[in-house]
């Protein structure tokens, strides 16, 4: 039987790289956007051939309104095997919701924590009664350690991501739901680019590459391949794990200073 997974932020960054690998093994995928929805129409041409794939399916879901919640919710015609929790703002692409900066945090912790656990809420009946993964999409600033010149908003948000996760895990040890919060590091993406890399020089930008673990950034490929080990059978021992994918970072954040 076909599996159904929903990937949320799945139209750049580590979310369009997880549509695809999912997508290619044979999944049914729905993902969603806030407002890549050319980006979201070039990959589903990108990976179908198809005028109306039934596989591959994108949804637009503002992550901070529970209007867009329901939405989302109704829109899904299939139970959901796996569900990746991936959509989230920065301490720079946040400035893209809102310029007053208390709402700013406001709409970090909305979007980053509080609207997945929302989505998990809706979704976890369901999966109690089939079996299902949910993968959350963490940070290494907050899920694993503190970075100083970083948004404190945006560390706490990606703080409580781990902490439900770990939370989840212990109230469905009895149940077939494995839980896990993946905590990348510096990756290639257009968030990371947006808080950091854009506002460097190429000589400073690399400059702060060279002084990272292993001397480079992480492609967002490498960690939607765990996010995809994640899902499959054999990861079930790993549930409620909290996993630091840095490269090496979380053992010495002092290194990413720009």
């Amino acid at each position: 039987m076909m599996k159904t997974v929903l990937i949320t932020g799945g139209s750049s960054g580590i979310g369009y790289e997880a549509v695809k690998l999912f997508y290619n093994d044979g999944f049914r995928v729905y993902f969603t956007y806030r407002s890549g929805k050319g980006k979201s129409e070039a990959l589903i041409k990108e990976l179908s051939d198809k005028e109306a794939d039934e596989r591959l399916i994108a949804l637009r879901w503002d992550a901070g309104d529970r209007k867009s919640l329901d939405e989302l919710v109704s829109a899904i015609r299939h139970p959901v095997d796996v569900l990746t929790n991936n959509a989230g703002v920065g301490s720079a692409t946040v400035k893209y919701v809102t310029d007053d900066e208390y709402e700013q945090d406001h709409q970090m912790m909305l979007i980053n924590s509080v609207a997945p656990l929302w989505l998990i809420k809706k979704l976890l009946p369901g999966m109690k009664e089939r079996g299902g993964k949910i993968v959350n999409v963490s940070s290494v600033g907050g899920g694993i350690t503190q970075f100083p010149n970083f948004t404190t908003a945006d560390g706490m948000s990606k703080a409580a991501l781990a902490f439900m996760t770990r939370q989840l895990a212990a109230e469905l040890a009895h149940d077939p739901v494995d839980v896990f919060a993946i905590c990348p590091g510096a990756v290639e993406t257009p968030m990371f680019g947006a808080s950091t890399l854009n506002h460097l020089s190429e000589d400073d930008r690399n400059k702060l590459i060279a002084k990272l673990p292993a001397n480079r950034l992480i492609d967002p490929l490498e960690v939607a391949r765990i996010i995809r080990y994640l899902s499959k059978p054999e990861a079930t021992i790993m549930r409620g794990a909290v996993i630091d994918a840095s490269l090496g970072l979380g053992s010495n954040p002092g290194l990413l200073q720009a």
